[in-house]
C-alpha cells in the first residue's frame, strides 16, 4: 500500500517570509504633507495660498484632513506631489 504524505513543513518558508518582511522598511510616501492649527479664516487663506501655488490638476492638491478645535481654530493638513513632472 502507497504512503501518503502529509503537508510539507513550513518551517522554511516561515523564515523565508520573516526574512522578508525583516528586510522591508515602510513605505516612503512621495507627497509633501504640512500641518496648520489656525484660525477658521486663516486655514481659508492658507488652503487658497496652496492651491493658488501648487495647482490641484499638476500637483494633485488636497486637505488630507482637517478637525475642529476649540476656540474655532482648525488643524489641517495639507497634501501635494514635489513637482508637477
Amino acid at each position: 500500500m502507497a504512503r501518503v504524505p502529509g503537508p510539507p513543513p513550513l518551517s522554511g518558508l516561515k523564515r523565508r517570509i520573516a526574512d522578508h518582511r525583516a528586510g522591508q522598511k515602510a513605505p516612503k510616501s512621495t507627497f509633501v504633507r504640512e500641518t496648520f492649527c489656525l484660525s477658521r479664516e486663516e486655514a481659508r487663506r492658507k488652503a487658497r495660498e496652496w492651491f493658488e501655488a501648487f495647482p490641484k490638476a499638476a500637483y494633485w492638491t488636497e486637505v488630507e484632513s482637517w478637525r475642529q478645535l476649540e476656540g474655532d481654530r482648525i488643524e489641517f493638513t495639507m497634501r501635494r506631489l514635489p513637482t508637477a513632472d
